[in-house]
């Protein structure tokens, strides 16, 4: 069956056998920007040129830089696979990829297999990938499909949730930071990370006002009452209010403006580097990374979750827990919290909730028992 796949999958789609290898050309770099190009018919000249340039821009702008480099790995995953059986990724094939997603959920020898929603996410990669090289992949396909039902049906387990941070958590947290400008950006970090249930990389894609850099994924205006974020989301453009706290030790709006005043920061990039001396804010914006960096180290300094291994303490800490902090921690309308953290379903902000909700509703009782 494979060699069979393998004599049709070494031809291009129009049927004729190709001199280079077309996974080996795949993995070398083929992108959007080999599928944005002028027609054949039309002649080049400097002003369409400069609009290939462009639509090219704005194609690399449709998703996020982590998703298309997540995107990028899992097509040449992919590809090496397919070079180890001795097939090629093009064309696109529902038998091929239904033996593949296969192979994830259950291979071979030590290789370890992968769970229900890493597989998903590597045939949206895929689907991804044969898009930009001018192919479609049917993810309903009955060799895909029936595949990946029967995958969910053997392997599925709930999604492993991130601990946590709560207001008491935080708190301990801040108190491991030391009081230099390393330290006055780490505690902002934190704080709005919390108190505006944000995502590490809107907290790191924020700048001081609008239209400071091109990469900026939103804004921030400093009021009276506290911080109007503006921020690009998942789902659109969204406005997040974070209001002052009860003290200063652990009020968003004062920890922000202390890092702004010392950092010296007027203009682009809200959170950027700090020189080697630690005297100076540069102007290289942090990576999402570092956020989630601080937060394991600030857990495991902490010594949040004493009862576990140090390496399972780090493991359960990472950027979503500051969200699912203030899912859980605010005794507010739960309608808040889902505008708050900008889901479009009540349902999604339960997830995040890790102990709100838990038997405040006693059914049993109320049922008469």
């Amino acid at each position: 069956m494979l060699k069979g796949m393998t004599e049709t999958h070494r031809k291009s789609p129009s049927g004729q056998p190709e001199d280079v290898d077309p996974h080996e050309r795949d993995e070398s770099g083929a992108s959007e920007d080999a599928a944005l190009a002028l027609p054949s018919h039309v002649a080049s000249s400097g002003a369409l040129d400069r609009l290939v340039e462009t639509a090219r821009g704005y194609a690399r702008a449709a998703a996020s830089e982590n998703t298309l480099k997540a995107y990028g790995k899992d097509w040449a995953h992919f590809a090496r696979w397919c070079r180890m059986r001795g097939t090629d990724p093009l064309p696109a094939s529902p038998q091929l990829i239904g033996l593949y997603i296969a192979d994830l959920a259950a291979p071979g020898g030590k290789t370890p297999a992968l769970s229900v929603s890493s597989i998903e996410r590597r045939l949206s990669g895929l689907a991804w990938g044969y898009t930009q090289r001018g192919e479609r992949l049917d993810r309903k396909d009955r060799h895909i499909g029936s595949v990946l039902a029967g995958i969910r049906r053997k392997h599925a387990r709930p999604p492993a949730q991130k601990e946590a941070i709560l207001p008491e958590d935080l708190r301990d947290m801040l108190a491991t930071l030391p009081h230099d400008l390393r330290g006055l950006r780490d505690r902002a970090i934190l704080l709005i990370g919390f108190a505006g249930g944000l995502r590490r990389s809107e907290i790191v894609s924020l700048d001081h006002g609008k239209d400071d850099t091109p990469d900026s994924g939103g804004w921030i205006e400093i009021l009276e009452d506290g911080i109007l974020v503006t921020l690009r989301g998942k789902t659109g453009w969204r406005e997040v209010e974070i209001a002052r706290g009860s003290s200063e030790q652990t009020c968003p709006v004062h920890a922000l403006t202390q890092w702004l005043h010392y950092a010296r920061i007027d203009f682009g990039p809200l959170f950027v580097a700090v020189s080697r001396n630690g005297l100076k804010a540069t102007a290289e914006r942090l990576s999402d990374k570092h956020v989630a960096r601080l937060i394991k180290t600030c857990a495991r300094e902490a010594g949040l979750r004493p009862d576990l291994p140090e390496a399972e303490r780090v493991r359960l800490f990472s950027g979503h827990s500051l969200r699912a902090g203030l899912a859980s921690s605010a005794e507010v309308d739960e309608r808040y919290v889902q505008k708050q953290l900008g889901h479009a379903s009540a349902e999604m902000t339960r997830r995040y909730q890790r102990r709100r909700d838990r038997f405040r509703v006693n059914l049993t009782k109320a049922a008469g028992l």
